[in-house]
């Protein structure tokens, strides 16, 4: 079964810079700042997807265990774990300056109450060297993966997950908050939830062998249940979710009361289909208990790869007439604009584009999209939406989750065998329009 990124991400249900670009000298930015007063041009990564042999995480177990869903391991990844400085000097290389990564809980908090001083030490050496390197540090406290006997122990169902991951976050920001632009609590958390709306359901074999992949993590942790938010039914989890992000950021605030903090949300642009359309209804069962925790955070994330065309109960197919690539998905680069504009109106808040790309093996597709999508938020910016920054995804080609390396969304293309990372048109194309200041200059 062929399987995209926005259901690869739901699990089913619903060579240095040096070598290849000229070196700049470093302009170091200061450790401690309110807020980036400069628009944040960027590049994204995750920890699971880059570093290699996140052992001690959720989804590597799921990666491992028989029958799997995944159609291969993530193994050494990227193997950034080791070669973290080489990426950093690439998104400075590029003339980019802004770099959002994340901070693995697995590796901080292995068992339970057992806090790795180290990996904290290396996530802060991450912070410092990007200040050095005058790079803004986005850091995202969890992008999906947690720690294995979280999930052993109920994940986000668990009557005490907002106080294990407020512990978590403020470790982590009492080590690094200095450093650190803006905080990310959450990434997509509210992925699985579109499900319920998704064009057609995941086939019953695939859902039993999801079913199977999941009991077979649960008798390998010793335990009768292995929970995953984007594995399984996510209703029961969101209250989890959403308590443990208003509990993070209030541990976050606490060790840097002036660090602007939110969560990122999965939200395509969703176009009503007919006089019926459940537009308003979509909206609010998947962003709207999202939102309405929002109060005290700093900004939105928001994280947009594409249209959605949405019918009386689900999404539906767009129009024939619609723009097409090749492979017949949808070319709507200015997806994201509509997206910035409609994540302010709903919250009031200002809008940091997160993720926003294209799966693409042929890198002219990427050239074409991204002065688009650029575009398309530079106009809603010019009509007085608060932006912050655009980050694309991703800085490497990396796994991509239930369809392992298959998929290219790097703006930097990486040998599997020698990690080499070269950059590809794409990526001197974002770095010549961040060093401009936009397309509209």
């Amino acid at each position: 079964m062929k399987v995209d990124r926005r259901d690869v991400l739901g699990l089913g249900m619903a060579a240095t810079a040096s070598a290849v670009l000229p070196a700049r000298a470093a302009a170091v930015l200061p450790a401690r700042a309110s807020a980036e007063s400069r628009f944040l041009w960027g590049a994204a990564t995750a920890g699971h997807q880059v570093e290699g042999n996140n052992v001690s995480a959720d989804i590597w177990l799921l990666e491992q265990v028989q029958p799997s869903v995944f159609a291969e391991p993530s193994g050494d990844a990227c193997d950034s774990l080791h070669r973290w400085r080489e990426d950093i000097a690439i998104v400075k290389a590029l003339g980019l300056n802004c770099y959002r990564f994340s901070v693995e809980w697995p590796r901080i908090e292995p068992a339970k109450g057992q806090f790795s001083q180290a990996f904290l030490d290396h996530y802060k050496a991450m912070v410092d060297h990007c200040r050095e390197q005058g790079l803004a540090p986005v850091l995202t406290f969890n992008h999906f993966t947690t720690p294995r006997w979280f999930a052993a122990a109920g994940g986000w169902e668990q009557r005490d997950a907002a106080d294990l991951f407020a512990r978590y976050c403020d470790k982590v920001a009492r080590a690094m908050a200095d450093g650190i632009s803006h905080a990310v609590t959450f990434n997509e958390p509210n992925l699985a939830l579109g499900g319920r709306w998704a064009i057609s359901a995941p086939p019953p074999e695939f859902e039993a062998r999801m079913a199977a992949c999941l009991a077979a993590a649960a008798k390998a942790s010793g335990s009768d249940r292995f929970s995953v938010l984007n594995a399984g039914d996510p209703a029961p989890m969101i209250p989890g979710i959403t308590a443990a992000h208003v509990a993070g950021r209030e541990a976050i605030k606490a060790a840097r009361s002036d660090l602007p903090v939110g969560l990122s949300l999965a939200i395509p642009d969703n176009v009503p289909v007919g006089p019926d359309s459940g537009i308003e209804r979509k909206r609010a069962e998947i962003y709207g208990p999202f939102f309405a925790v929002m109060g005290g955070d700093d900004f939105v994330g928001v994280q947009t790869y594409g249209r959605a065309f949405v019918g009386r109960d689900r999404d539906v197919p767009a129009p024939a007439a619609s723009p097409k690539r090749a492979d017949g998905k949808e070319w709507y680069p200015a997806a994201i604009g509509n997206v910035v504009r409609y994540a302010h109106a709903a919250t009031g808040k200002p809008v940091l584009v997160t993720e926003n790309g294209i799966d693409a093996s042929d890198d002219s597709l990427r050239v074409r999209f991204i002065p688009e999508a650029v575009a398309s938020v530079e106009k809603a910016r010019a009509d007085g939406v608060p932006v912050l920054g655009y980050i694309h995804w991703s800085l490497l080609d990396n796994f991509e989750w239930l369809s392992g390396y298959g998929p290219k969304f790097g703006l930097v293309a990486v040998d599997r065998t020698s990690f080499r990372r070269t950059p590809k048109p794409s990526a001197r194309l974002l770095g010549s329009i961040a060093r401009a200041g936009g397309t509209r200059t």
